[in-house]
């Protein structure tokens, strides 16, 4: 029986060609090819909770397949889960929105996405607030617009200023966009820090946010603040929320954008024609999710400071690992361009980021993602989404393999 081949003439088109492989996924691909051979991998590549979805979601979930919610969804989304996210939107972060400017997505990423293709014209320059999430170039590419990096200062735990995003903007600017709490960083813009850089933005009319809150959860210091809040500029500034980080629901797909009517229109019709309405079944156990209340998420926000601080207390003991404090997000993303130039106990010298990602894959067995990834190349992301113990046991290692180099 033979096997299809591609075609000896195919031409794959510029735009797939222009984009990289998410290297998170990509990592975390080399891990179980490892893991396959039968080696003790520790992955800490993926950003993934490692708790089970909560029972009452699970239950949600068999009673809407028992209840008959089988079929084609509205494209924005359930009326119902959109009035409930309305509710929670007003409840907890004192946005006032109805539910025409709710649009329900397959994840926060279809979210992101549907969002700058909507509003990204080619050549148009989009400010990214590095160190950033992996796939905001690659959307910004796929656009063709200009991604404009700006890298937030170590001593500021990677957070841009208001005079560096006022410094950034040309005739040319469309959008701005960033996470907080971050993914890589774990930082969390302060009100004071974001009402600074909504005054800048009011001042250019022709300029939109675009807010990742997919951690808003996952705080550790306290108050989370959204750009919307800030009136002035509130229907410039597009929301992007899920139910993946908050409620352990990744698999569920389940993220939402808020924003005003004009522009969730305009991402309506852009999921129109792409994938349609999100998943029956799931959209009923989002809605739970939001009915139940954030106590199993506040439960999980405790272990994820717990191994936060377990992780920062071995690091700290680690020469040449400079970590700042995350105040949110699961992650620890340390500089680690003092190894850079080193050599290997088998001869290779460490160049970058990239290398010493896979000594430490190969040595230590430990998966972490390249900083590069998300801006930073001189940095390694880890995620602490992860059993107390696995996580001491990978930092052990990765301090035995690290001592190894010369």
């Amino acid at each position: 029986m033979s096997t299809a081949t591609a075609p000896a003439t195919l031409v794959l088109s510029d735009r797939l060609n222009a984009m990289q492989e998410s290297q998170t996924i990509g990592m975390a691909k080399k891990a179980r090819e490892l893991a396959a051979q039968g080696v003790d991998v520790i992955s800490l590549s993926f950003g993934e909770p490692d708790f089970q979805t909560p029972q009452y979601i699970k239950d949600a979930a068999k009673k809407a397949i028992d209840d008959g919610y089988t079929l084609y969804t509205p494209v924005p989304g359930y009326p119902e889960l959109r009035q409930a996210i309305a509710d929670k939107l007003k409840r907890e972060n004192n946005l006032d929105y109805k539910p025409e400017n709710i649009v329900v997505s397959t994840g926060a990423k279809q979210a992101l996405a549907n969002t700058v293709m909507s509003l990204v014209n080619p050549g148009d320059e989009v400010i990214v607030f590095a160190p950033y999430w992996v796939s905001y170039e690659e959307m910004v590419k796929l656009a063709e617009g200009v991604t404009v990096t700006l890298m937030g200062s170590l001593e500021n735990d990677y957070k841009v200023t208001a005079a560096e995003v006022e410094a950034a903007i040309t005739p040319r600017t469309k959008l701005i966009m960033y996470s907080s709490p971050c993914n890589p960083t774990g930082a969390v813009f302060s009100r004071e820090e974001l009402g600074a850089i909504a005054e800048v933005v009011a001042r250019h009319p022709q300029v939109y946010v675009l807010a990742d809150e997919i951690y808003e959860y996952i705080n550790f210091v306290g108050e989370h603040v959204s750009m919307a809040q800030f009136e002035a500029i509130k229907d410039r500034v597009i929301t992007v929320n899920g139910f993946s980080k908050g409620y352990a629901m990744t698999g569920w797909r389940v993220g939402y954008i808020a924003a005003c009517k004009e522009i969730a229109v305009a991402c309506e019709k852009m999921q129109s024609q792409i994938t349609s309405g999100t998943c029956s079944i799931a959209q009923r156990a989002a809605l739970a999710a939001l009915q139940g209340g954030r106590s199993s998420a506040d439960e999980m926000v405790e272990a994820y400071r717990r191994r936060r601080d377990l992780v920062l207390d071995i690091v700290k003991d680690i020469p040449g690992m400079k970590t700042p404090k995350p105040s949110g997000a699961f992650y620890v993303f340390p500089d680690v361009s003092a190894f850079f130039g080193k050599t290997t106990p088998h001869g290779n010298t460490i160049e970058n980021a990239c290398d010493l990602a896979m000594y430490l894959l190969n040595d230590g067995h430990v998966a972490a993602v390249d900083g590069a990834a998300f801006g930073a190349p001189q940095c390694l992301r880890f995620s602490t989404a992860a059993a107390d113990e696995k996580l001491a046991e990978a930092f052990r290692r990765i301090k035995v393999s690290l001592a190894k180099l010369a």
